[in-house]
C-alpha cells in the first residue's frame, strides 16, 4: 500500500487526500490550524460558492493565469464532476446568477462537513496543528517529511497543497512556495488578487459605503485602455472595492499598477451622450428656482451628490436656469467618465487570492507532478493558476486536487 502525505487541508489538500484513499493509498493530512477547511469557511461571504456551473468555455476564459495549464485537469475532474462528487457527499446545492452554485443551506462549512466526514470513513489519518518545515528529497526522489519538531515521516509520496500567501489567519503564508524555491523549483513573483483598490482622490472617502450598480467601467494606462467592465462597485474609505474591481485587479497587467491607472465610470450607460443631455435639460428645467446643488437628486445617490457639484466646478448656488450650455456639457462629460486614480492594491490580507506562485513549467498538468522531483505534486493556490471570482478558483482547488490525489496514489 502507498503511502502519501498531504501537507495542508484546506480544498485542495481535502479532495487530494479524499481521491488517494479511494485509490487505496494510505493518507495522512499535515495541518497546521486547529481545523481543516479554514479558508472554506469565507470563501461566498460564508456561502461557499463551491463551483461554477458555466460551460467548460466559460470556465477557461475565467482563469487569468496559465488557462492551457488548466486543461487536462479540468477535463478529468470537471465542474460537473464536482457537483456529482459532492451530491454524491450527501451536500444539496443550487445554482444561482453568474451560474454561481452553492450549498442549499447557504453555510459554507457543510463543504467541509462532507468532506470531513468521508475523510473518516475513508480512515485517513488528520494531524492538526502539525506544520511541516521541511521535504526530505533523496536523489531526485521525495521521501516525507520533516514537522516542526523535527521528526521525520516517510512516504511514498506528498501533495504541497498549502494555499498561497492570501488570508494568512487560515493559515496560507507561502509555505508551499518557500518547499518549492528550496528545492530549486522555479517559483514566478507573487501578488495580491481579487483584492481592492487605494485611490489617490480623498473623494472616494466622502462616498465611503456607497454601492453603484450597472455602472461602465474603463482603465487605463497612458494612452492604453487595459480592462473594461459593466456592474456593480463600491466606495470605501481607501478606494474602491466591489466585484468589478476585485476582477479588474485579477485582469490587468501587474506592471500597469507600478504607472499611473486611471478608472473612468460611465455613471449613465444606457444613455448616450445625446440622451444624457436631454436628461440634463429636462432636470434643470424642472428645477430652474432651485440651487443647483438641490437639483441633482433623481441623477445621483445623495452621497455621491456634493462630490458631483464639486468636481463639475458649477457654483453650488447658482440657480439652475442659470447654467449655461458649457457648464451643462462638462457636468455631461463628467457623468461619463468620472475618474479615480489608482496609486496601488491592497494587502494580502484583503485578497481573496494569490496571483503568482509554483511555475507551471515545473508541474506536469496531467499529474500535478513536479518535474524535478519525483513523487512530489502540487495543488491548488500553491500553483501559478488563478481565477476571476464565481466559484472558479474551488473548481481549481477540486480538479488539481483530484489529479494529484489520484498521481500519488499510482492511479495516474
Amino acid at each position: 500500500m502507498r503511502k502519501v502525505i498531504v501537507i495542508g487541508g484546506g480544498a485542495a489538500g481535502m479532495m487530494a487526500a479524499v481521491m488517494a484513499a479511494r485509490e487505496g493509498a494510505s493518507v495522512e493530512i499535515f495541518e497546521k490550524n486547529e481545523k481543516l477547511g479554514k479558508k472554506i469557511f469565507i470563501t461566498g461571504k460564508g456561502r461557499g460558492n463551491l463551483t461554477n456551473a458555466g460551460d467548460m468555455e466559460t470556465i477557461r476564459d475565467s482563469i487569468c493565469s496559465n488557462p492551457k495549464f488548466m486543461y487536462s485537469a479540468l477535463k478529468n475532474f470537471s465542474n460537473e464532476d464536482t457537483l456529482e462528487f459532492f451530491n454524491g457527499l450527501g451536500l444539496k446545492t443550487k445554482t444561482e446568477r453568474g451560474e454561481r452554485v452553492f450549498p442549499v443551506s447557504d453555510h459554507a462549512y457543510e463543504i467541509t462537513d462532507v468532506l470531513s466526514r468521508e475523510l473518516r470513513k475513508l480512515k485517513v489519518k488528520i494531524r492538526l496543528f502539525s506544520a511541516v518545515d521541511d521535504i526530505i528529497v533523496r536523489n531526485g526522489d521525495c521521501q516525507g517529511i520533516v514537522d516542526a519538531n523535527g521528526e521525520r515521516h516517510m512516504a511514498d509520496a506528498v501533495i504541497i497543497a498549502t494555499g498561497g500567501r492570501s488570508y494568512k489567519s487560515t493559515g496560507s503564508t507561502g509555505d508551499g512556495m518557500k518547499f518549492a524555491s528550496r528545492l530549486g523549483i522555479d517559483v514566478t513573483e507573487t501578488s495580491p488578487s481579487l483584492v481592492p483598490f487605494n485611490c489617490k482622490e480623498s473623494f472616494a472617502g466622502e462616498m465611503q459605503g456607497l454601492s453603484l450598480k450597472n455602472t461602465g467601467l474603463r482603465m487605463t494606462a497612458g494612452k492604453k485602455e487595459v480592462y473594461s467592465d459593466f456592474g456593480e462597485m463600491l466606495f470605501t474609505h481607501f478606494g474602491v472595492s466591489g466585484p468589478m474591481i476585485l476582477s479588474a485587479s485579477a485582469r490587468v497587467a501587474r506592471k500597469y499598477f507600478n504607472n499611473e491607472l486611471i478608472i473612468h465610470l460611465d455613471l449613465k450607460p444606457a444613455l448616450n451622450d445625446e440622451q444624457l443631455d436631454a436628461r440634463l435639460v429636462k432636470e434643470f428645467d424642472e428645477n430652474r428656482k432651485k440651487e443647483f446643488k438641490n437639483s441633482l437628486g433623481k441623477l445621483f445617490p445623495s452621497k455621491m451628490i456634493p462630490v458631483m457639484v464639486r468636481r463639475s466646478g458649477i457654483n453650488a448656488n447658482k440657480k439652475c436656469a442659470e447654467i449655461s450650455r458649457e457648464e451643462r456639457m462638462k457636468l455631461k462629460e463628467l457623468i461619463k467618465d468620472f475618474t479615480l486614480t489608482v496609486t496601488s492594491l491592497r494587502g494580502y490580507e484583503e485578497a481573496i487570492i494569490t496571483k503568482g506562485g509554483v511555475s507551471v513549467k515545473e508541474i506536469n498538468p496531467s499529474t500535478m507532478e513536479s518535474k524535478k522531483v519525483r513523487g512530489l505534486y502540487f495543488a491548488g493556490e500553491t500553483i501559478d493558476v488563478d481565477c476571476v471570482t464565481g466559484g472558479f478558483n474551488l473548481q481549481v482547488a477540486w480538479s488539481t486536487g483530484a489529479a494529484a490525489g489520484k498521481s500519488a496514489a499510482g492511479a495516474l
